[in-house]
């Protein structure tokens, strides 16, 4: 195929989701375990994927040419929905599903086919032929789109409990198979409170709430989370790209939770086992910890100060029992200019912003990184009913590392939002 499907959705296309979905959450079957997941090795990606070390390292630890993958894409549209099906402009389910196939044979898997479940293959989700299908795969690849049909199409009832082929995939995750995801796709593999639309400012000056909401900027969440095979954090995809900071450090300060994790796009976040990760791809991993963050009121505005942000790229790992990033092999510590770090004024990459600004608060804090003479720097919304400022600042355990080939990570900044 020329196309190449959505990894996540528009703006427009985000409060689409067809509210004949009430029969996807009737009887309840075997609940999911509550675990960070199983020996499987877990590849969570924010989207965009065009990185060829990202495919070539989803087939390797799925077992190279020998494995068998299933591919899911139950959160595009279904093929009766897409007006191009059957055109090279097609974007829908089955489409998406034979592209992924196609990808992953090109990358050397030994085999790839699409598992049939989706909006117009509801009833497949019980099937006792998916199921046998489902079992003799070696990885299962989860296409972009909106997360929340995977939730009407493999989840049951309130309780988020297994569908029957929900349940085949649990159990090979558990037997040691691979699980792979990007955007929507890898936001629902996580087991906390998981977001399901809203833009950073409006969050940060709104909060969050529990729910599914037609208004893209409005910041949402399912309090059941998604999945339950990514049990370290909250996740987030797309997230320099679409100025995500905000939004999750309001969420996570909102429900309780002390870690997330932003994946970029054209990035994976690999996690093989007992909190051991690290990254692949073009872009960062950004780890937010909020262990030591206070959230409160500033002048009749939210805020929070004292968080720490991470910034991880290509060959850095993370100990999520430890909390403990290191920079990937040949990565050598930063050597700082003398240059002052610049204030931004487009902070989280505001829609409504006519010159919107893709990655700001990743280019402050990298400027920031970089700078011998400036020890933080604020970065202002676009917005200015109330305008927020987002203050990044030097820690003592402070690091940052440049590679060539990558680009700058760094390591224990810390991150405050008030208002202006």
């Amino acid at each position: 195929m020329t196309r190449t499907p959505l990894g996540g959705l528009t703006r427009t296309g985000a409060a689409l989701v067809a509210t004949a979905l009430t029969a996807a959450l009737s009887a309840p079957l075997a609940a999911h375990a509550d675990s960070s997941g199983g020996p499987g090795p877990l590849v969570l990606i924010g989207g965009s994927l065009a990185d060829e070390r990202i495919y070539q390292e989803i087939v390797e630890l799925a077992g190279g040419p020998r494995a068998r993958f299933g591919i899911v894409t139950a959160s595009s549209v279904p093929e009766s929905w897409d007006p191009d099906a059957g055109t090279d402009r097609c974007n829908n389910s089955r489409c998406n599903g034979e592209y992924y196939a196609d990808l992953l044979l090109e990358h050397g898997a030994g085999s790839a086919e699409w598992i049939p479940v989706d909006l117009d293959h509801l009833d497949n989700a019980e099937s006792a032929e998916v199921v046998e299908q489902v079992g003799s795969m070696d990885g299962f690849f989860f296409g972009g789109g909106d997360q929340y049909r995977y939730v009407t199409t493999l989840l049951r009832g309130p309780e988020h409990e297994d569908s029957a082929v929900l349940a085949a995939i649990r159990e090979r995750l558990e037997q040691g198979a691979l699980v792979a995801g990007t955007s929507a796709g890898a936001a629902i593999q996580q087991q906390g409170p998981m977001v399901t639309g809203g833009d950073s400012y409006q969050g940060v000056r709104d909060g969050s709430s529990p729910g599914y909401f037609d208004d893209p900027t409005v910041l949402g969440y399912l309090e059941e989370g998604g999945f339950g095979f990514f049990g370290h954090g909250l996740v987030d995809t797309h997230f320099a790209e679409r100025g995500r900071q905000g939004r999750m450090m309001r969420l996570a300060a909102d429900t309780g939770q002390d870690r997330v994790f932003g994946v970029d796009e054209d990035t994976a976040l690999v996690a093989t086992g007992a909190g051991r990760m690290r990254v692949v791809g073009s872009g960062a991993v950004h780890v937010l910890d909020l262990r030591r963050a206070r959230a409160g009121s500033e002048r009749g505005e939210w805020s929070v100060s004292g968080v720490r942000w991470s910034a991880l790229t290509h060959g850095d790992a993370y100990d999520a029992v430890s909390w403990t990033a290191s920079p990937g092999e040949g990565k050598a510590p930063l050597r700082p200019s003398g240059s002052f770090a610049r204030k931004g004024k487009d902070v989280f990459s505001s829609y409504d912003a006519p010159r919107r600004n893709p990655g700001e608060m990743l280019r402050l804090a990298r400027e920031l990184a970089d700078s011998g003479r400036s020890t933080g720097v604020d970065g202002l919304t676009y917005e200015r009913s109330p305008r927020f400022v987002v203050e990044l600042d030097k820690t003592d355990g402070f690091a940052a590392y440049r590679s060539s080939a990558e680009g700058v990570s760094f390591m224990d900044l810390r991150v405050g939002v008030f208002r202006y």
